[in-house]
């Protein structure tokens, strides 16, 4: 019978032990708008309202459905630790909580965790074990006017143009993991393409002397090699597996082959202690001049922008099928990835991206950030927590091979003048720390407008112009070295470094915006009812022009190594989405595909 518990699947498919209980479900709430609530004792009382878990506060499938601001919000649980859960800690696992999260547990605080993208842990050894009762308790904090990172949500009551109703609280899964006490951390996997092999960095809890940690690959014919090593000399002692020839096959998007890893922890004795399941797919990303190359061959991106959003469930999706079915949506209009836009999605996307061939590009939901009393101020006032939430990001999905590239800021404003400002100081700080943690994979220091940091391994634009004849004019200087840059302030002014050849692409263009419900001449109405980049079309029959037009411009040019339409579905009020907000279908996608399949000139090696 299927479960009728809400997203009852692993969050964490990529390290899997065996046992492991999922809290979502009906947990006790209540709204805390002036953030008094610990003084008032809200931590120590049941509280009035119930609330289904993982949906926050503001979706229609929390139960709860309230779009006002919230500057705190509460939540209340009481569970069972598993008796049989002998000899283990239990971890309590948030998989993102917005925004800044205090958890107690038994009346003892346990955690503490800034950011609202990104997972964080308490183990409850000491507080409660095997067999106790567990009384969990939450508070989210999520300030109106705080400078952080909130993506897409809007900072004004209503919605407007593309910022949309906002998210708070718990909205992510909430679960339990038994974990030994000497464990596993979540291993570094790293595809070696050239050496036919994976390079595993694995943590370790605590070095004990003759304890070894042992790796086993696998593919659908059975287990191909085993590595062990000595765990008692490195935190993160690191094996090798090497593939047969015979067995070599790699992720790429019509083949995503993955194999199995299972990881072992075993003692002096040889017994294994802990032990996890994860995957990996053997790939590798690589510049050649202008080229980004997959698997050492050009594969042009045809990138769409998706933003991860629902009606009745905002940032959550609604369950493990809706997931899939964007990306199976993406891939029937002719796109063979996407931005992942202004939000780190749930790992459970980057699996389903992993096992379907889906290539996609980490990025970090830095807009929104700073806010004055009432008005939007400024989208980019990073901070310091910035760059510890995205390396956390980075972190969490580093293993995965659909992700093909990390974007950590997008449109930034800085203009080039002789004062560096710490938006210049934090852009290059997260550019830095991308490249520290992951050799990997190219990283873009900013997706469009402003390109501060000069090594950046990616250049890019962002343009939303609608005419394809002028989108081609402005669009023709990548073969001379002067490609289309956007420029800022009432002159026109450069805000990029200067270009120096790197590959590049648009990863913004189109947006055009078309409803077909809404008559062609109300441009121009309320922006708050419907909104979309440029003059909309007048019929469906000026939509694929247009596309097509667009389209044509960047399949083309032998140099772009790839773009990315604006956008994959409607979002709210911004009207400009293949399909619409609601999945179903606007356009004749198998016209879309087609405009979109045929060999790019990047494509012709």
């Amino acid at each position: 019978m299927p479960s009728t518990q809400p997203r009852p699947e692993h969050p964490r498919p990529q390290f899997v032990r065996p046992h492991w209980l999922n809290l979502n479900g009906e947990w006790q709430f209540e709204s805390d708008r002036s953030d008094s609530g610990l003084e008032r004792g809200l931590r120590d009382r049941e509280l009035a309202q119930r609330i289904t878990v993982p949906f926050a506060p503001e979706s229609q499938l929390s139960g709860i459905e309230d779009v006002d601001f919230q500057e705190a919000v509460w939540y209340r649980t009481t569970v069972t630790v598993p008796a049989e859960w002998t000899g283990h800690d239990a971890v309590l696992h948030f998989q993102a909580v917005d925004h800044d999260a205090t958890v107690w547990v038994n009346g003892v605080e346990v955690v503490r965790h800034r950011g609202g993208f990104t997972p964080f842990s308490a183990n409850l050894a000491g507080v409660a074990g095997p067999g106790d009762e567990a009384l969990i308790v939450v508070r989210a904090r999520d300030s109106r006017y705080g400078v952080q990172a909130r993506g897409k949500q809007s900072t004004l009551y209503f919605n407007r143009d593309c910022h949309y109703t906002r998210t708070t609280g718990i909205w992510q899964t909430v679960w339990l993991e038994a974990v030994p006490a000497v464990h596993l951390g979540r291993p570094r996997i790293t595809p070696d393409v050239a050496g036919s092999a994976f390079h595993l960095d694995v943590p370790v809890s605590a070095n004990k002397p003759g304890w070894k940690v042992r790796a086993v690959l696998s593919d659908a014919d059975g287990e191909i090699v085993t590595a062990e090593v000595r765990a008692d000399l490195d935190l993160a002692p690191r094996l090798v597996l090497a593939v047969p020839t015979d067995r070599v096959r790699l992720w790429d998007t019509t083949d995503p082959h993955l194999y199995g890893v299972r990881l072992e922890l075993l003692d002096a004795d040889g017994a294994v202690v802990d032990q996890a399941a994860s995957y990996a797919g053997l790939r590798s990303v690589s510049i050649n001049g202008k080229a980004v190359l997959i698997n050492g061959k050009h594969v042009f991106q045809r990138l769409v922008l998706d933003q991860g959003y629902w009606p009745e469930s905002l940032m959550t999706a609604p369950s493990e099928e809706a997931l899939v079915a964007d990306i199976e949506l993406s891939l029937a209009a002719g796109f063979n990835g996407a931005r992942l836009h202004q939000k780190v999605f749930e790992e459970r996307f980057l699996y389903h991206a992993d096992r379907m061939g889906y290539l996609v590009w980490g990025e970090f939901g830095d807009w929104g950030a700073g806010v004055a009393e009432g008005t939007q101020r400024d989208n980019q006032q990073p901070t310091a927590s910035f760059v510890t939430q995205w390396l956390e990001a980075v972190e969490r999905d580093y293993s995965h091979p659909s992700i093909v590239g990390w974007c950590p800021l997008n449109e930034t404003h800085q203009l080039l003048h002789d004062r560096i400002t710490q938006l210049d100081d934090v852009t290059r700080a997260m550019f830095l720390a991308t490249k520290a943690a992951d050799t990997s994979r190219p990283v873009l220091d900013a997706s469009g407008y402003s390109h501060r940091v000069p090594e950046t391994d990616i250049w890019d634009s962002h343009n939303y112009e609608q005419d394809p004849v002028e989108f081609g004019k402005q669009m023709a200087g990548l073969a001379e070295g002067k490609p289309y840059g956007n420029t800022g302030g009432a002159d026109d002014r450069p805000i990029s470094q200067p270009y120096n050849g790197q590959p590049y692409f648009c990863s913004e263009f189109g947006g055009i915006w078309w409803n077909p419900e809404a008559a062609a001449s109300a441009a121009g109405e309320d922006r708050t009812e419907s909104w979309g980049y440029g003059q909309r079309v007048r019929d469906e029959a000026e939509f694929y022009e247009r596309f097509a037009g667009l389209v044509d411009v960047l399949l083309d040019d032998p140099l772009m190594f790839g773009y990315c339409y604006t956008q994959l579905t409607d979002v709210f009020q911004e009207e400009n989405g293949i399909y619409r907000f609601d999945r179903s279908t606007k356009l004749d996608v198998e016209r879309i595909r087609k405009i979109q399949v045929r060999a790019a000139a990047y494509e012709q090696d």
